[in-house]
């Protein structure tokens, strides 16, 4: 059964290439209807945006990497289609077990959940699979599991889209930045502008005050890295100064980044190298199993 659906969709997939795309692009907003276009359209691509739930300071809501993953994506597709997975919040987040909100699962299951997802993924025809993530503790989880694809031949590929800043984009930054850039990181400035920008109705300035979001240097061991360093500077889960923000802020970081992801999407979905060279590679992969 599974053979048979597989050379059906394919079969179906080719009929309607060069179609339309269908009105959305959220797969639980698709119809089964629209299945064979949406792969057509998205030439087999679905993006997976992952955020994460935790205190965003005292003045931004819990899910606001959610919120920006979820925008990013939505706004991207109408510039370059593809297939976009529901929201996906279930990411590595213990640095912030000690405040309200946050949603920190089992390390095994994370990892499980991942690799089953995208599995399930590719199961329903789809070969590139775009990892874009809202959280800053998530880069090493991601970054170690995309290389952990090379531990078995599989029928897709994973990327892992990370934006860049070229120096026409940093010099608009510095003109609106108001706050320190080397302490700006969570719900700090740029962020806060983020969600002012996207979800104004979320955000509560007036707060932003409320809690320090200072780093306290309260561990300084050199050249050493621990799992409680986070913890440690940023007691609040708050880093950087929130009150300063501004949506025109906003608007440039949004928009930069959506631009970015349009072309790496349009990139994506050209692209034949990444599962060429995978085939290439595990045909040369000693079949002997490890020890």
């Amino acid at each position: 059964m599974k053979k048979f659906f597989g050379v059906l969709l394919a079969a179906t997939t080719t009929a309607a290439y060069g179609q339309q795309p269908p009105t959305h692009s959220r797969w639980d907003e698709l119809t089964a209807s629209d299945w064979p276009r949406a792969l057509a359209a998205s030439n087999h691509t679905c993006i997976l945006p992952i955020g994460i739930l935790e205190k965003h300071g005292p003045h931004l809501p819990i899910g606001s990497d959610l919120i920006q993953v979820r925008e990013w994506s939505a706004r991207a597709t109408k510039k370059e289609y593809a297939v976009v997975f529901p929201d996906y919040f279930y990411g590595q987040i213990n640095e912030a077990r000690h405040v309200p909100g946050s949603f920190a699962l089992p390390e095994r299951v994370v990892w499980d959940l991942l690799e089953a997802t995208c599995d399930e993924i590719a199961r329903n025809g789809f070969d590139k699979i775009v990892i874009i993530n809202g959280h800053g503790g998530n880069p090493e989880l991601i970054r170690y599991f995309i290389q952990t694809r090379l531990e078995k031949a599989r029928p897709y590929a994973v990327y892992f889209f990370e934006p860049g800043s070229d120096s026409s984009f940093r010099r608009q930054l510095a003109a609106v930045h108001k706050s320190d850039p080397a302490g700006d990181q969570h719900a700090g400035e740029r962020e806060t502008s983020s969600i002012l920008y996207l979800r104004p109705d979320l955000v509560e300035m007036d707060s932003a005050k409320n809690q320090s979001g200072l780093n306290q240097h309260r561990l300084n061991i050199p050249n050493v890295y621990t799992a409680i360093w986070w913890y440690a500077d940023f007691p609040n889960h708050y880093a950087g100064d929130g009150s300063k923000a501004t949506k025109e802020e906003g608007q440039l970081v949004n928009e930069h980044y959506i631009g970015q992801l349009a072309e790496a999407l349009k990139a994506i979905k050209a692209d034949t190298k990444t599962l060429q060279l995978q085939k290439e590679y595990f045909d040369k992969v000693p079949l002997t199993p490890r020890p």
